[in-house]
Formats: structure tokens, sequence, C-alpha cells
């Protein structure tokens, strides 16, 4: 079972050129060239194979290099892709079928053809419950439906009316702001120059709220399938991880090799962080891996010689108990 997805890495650089292009910005920084990483990661977020492509990629034609490259080269079989909706498209699924790879995909359910829509909207499930419904070719699509899911969509949705409503009443909306991005897609034009809400359309969007899909080809039970992509949020760990602690970004070099190999001393450590994480759940340490960084920090060696010897001895310094825990976690020598 593994785990793809994409973020971008900005430069502090106003110049294009092969790799670094501007493009849509996963750190809101569009005025800044930047490139497209893709990360392959496996349960609890630890990073196997990874990616580096031109800043105005399409994110879905990422996804199987990084698949294939990681497969051909430990020689994996029975390989289980997850990854989001962003990342699905016909194109990819048939790539994925033709190399026989299993995949779960998160689903755009209100983009399915007519008849697939209607068998969603016509399902009455309840808090949790989920349906599956066969598509073709080995292919099913399960839907599932959570309470706080739809509690969560249709605050957004109120949340999301607001900003147009308020640019509507202000007069700052003009017909050059109409877009179907976000949630503009409720605004109409009504002649020239006339702008309003279509609340209609608002209200209909209800009926959508808490549902959830999902495309496999995975021999797993609907449950099964659900539990893994929701396993999703490990690698949005391992982004954070890799953007705050470890500072990947922003990039600064400008030679393609070394914005390579920028890249490759940070995909190093983030294994090493990953592997700090999991020993520290394996030995039930009660820091987490940013606190055991912190106190591994104020642990000093001392060296000294002795009036009575030329030996030179060596001595770590244990002045508190949190000390003494990471010192006793990994049998370190004193």
């Amino acid at each position: 079972m593994v785990f793809y997805d994409v973020t971008t890495l900005y430069y502090e650089a106003a110049n294009e050129d092969d790799l670094r292009k501007t493009g849509f910005s996963k750190d809101g920084k569009h005025q800044h060239p930047q490139m497209v990483l893709g990360l392959l990661v496996s349960v609890g977020g630890y990073p196997l194979d990874y990616e580096i492509f031109e800043g105005n990629k399409y994110e879905g034609d990422t996804l199987l290099p990084v698949i294939n490259h990681f497969s051909q080269k430990y020689k994996v079989e029975n390989l289980i892709v997850v990854a989001d909706a962003g990342l699905l498209s016909n194109k990819n699924i048939l790539l994925l079928k033709e190399k026989n790879y299993q995949y779960i995909l998160g689903a755009r359910i209100k983009n399915m053809n007519k008849e697939a829509t209607e068998q969603i909207l016509n399902l009455s499930l309840q808090d949790k419950e989920s349906l599956i419904i066969n598509l073709s070719d080995n292919e099913k699509l399960i839907i599932g439906y959570k309470k706080s899911r739809a509690h969560k969509d249709s605050q957004n949705r109120k949340r999301g009316l607001e900003k147009p409503e308020k640019a509507i009443i202000t007069g700052k909306l003009t017909k050059q702001n109409i877009n179907n991005r976000g949630y503009n897609k409720y605004l109409q034009i009504d002649g020239k120059v006339n702008i309003s809400i279509n609340y209609d359309r608002y209200t209909d969007d209800d009926k959508w709220d808490g549902l959830k899909g999902y495309i496999t080809n995975a021999g797993l039970t609907k449950e099964e399938v659900i539990d893994q992509y929701s396993q999703l949020w490990q690698i949005e760990k391992t982004f954070r991880i890799s953007k705050s602690d470890l500072q990947i970004r922003p990039i600064y070099h400008r030679l393609q090799r070394r914005i390579e190999a920028h890249i490759c001393i940070s995909f190093a450590a983030c294994k090493v962080y990953k592997e700090l994480e999991r020993r520290l759940k394996e030995k039930h340490a009660k820091c987490s891996t940013e606190q055991a960084i912190d106190i591994v920090k104020t642990i000093y060696k001392v060296s000294f010689k002795t009036p009575y010897s030329n030996n030179i001895y060596n001595r770590l310094l244990i002045k508190t108990n949190e000390q003494s825990e990471i010192i006793g976690i990994f049998k370190l020598e004193i």
C-alpha cells in the first residue's frame, strides 16, 4: 500500500528556466518560479521515492512516472496506489490498468455521468454507512456518508457564500470577477451588469453534503478502501515536516544539479526524521519527535584527562529526567 501526492516548492528568484516555472502554487507564492515535487510514502508517511517536475506541470501527469520508477527499482508486486481526487483522470486510470496496478482514488462524484449521479443521489445512507456501485472492468465506486462531513460541507458552503454577498453589497464585484472558481459558481449575470446570487443552485448543492466517493479496482472490502484512503493525511503531514521542520523551502540554488542535491538531502533528512518518529512510537516514548530533537540538542559531551593518566575520557552530561529517558530509549553509552 503506497500513498502519492504532490506539492510545490518556490524559489527566491525572478527568472524562469527549464525547471523553474511559474504555475499554481500550493504555498500561495504564485509570483515566484517553482517546481512540483511528487512524493510516494508508505503507511505512516515513511518516504519511499520522489521526483521533481517543472513548476507548470499538471499534477495528474506526475503520478505514473513516480510509481513506475519505484516499482521497477524495487521489483514491487501487488502494488496498491492511493491518491486523492486531484490526480484522478481517465488517462491515469487507463495507465494504471495497463501496468496492472491496483488503485484507490478519490472520486469526483459531482462530475460523474448521469447514470452514476442518479444512483448516488438515490442512495439513503446513515451516518458512517457506505455502499458499492459497480462500474466496469472490476472497477467499483464506493460511496460513504458521514454526519460530521455533512455538517462541515454545509458550514463551508455558508462561509463561502458570505464573501461574494458582501462584495455585491459593497459594489466591489464586477462582471470581470465572474468565474467558476470556488463558490463563485453561485453567481450569475442578468443582462449586462446585474450580478446576483443563484440561491437555487446554492440550495441544490446540499444534497451532496456528507457524501464521499472512492474509485477502486483493489480486492478489498469497502471498509478497508475507506480506511486506507483516510490515511492520505499522513503524506500531508510529511509535507508539513519537510517544509517547516526541515525547511526544504524556499530554494536559493540556481543550477539544476544543486537543486536536485538540495531535494535529495531533504528527502534523506525526512527519512531520518520519520525513522526517529517510528522508533519513539515503538518504544512508547512520552515525548514527541520534535520534543526528542529539542532534548537531544541540550545533551553535551565533555572530554577530560585526569592527573593520573594520559587517557582522554568522554562523558555525556545528563541533567534532566527527559535526557535520561532519551538515553535509555536508544541505549546510548554514557
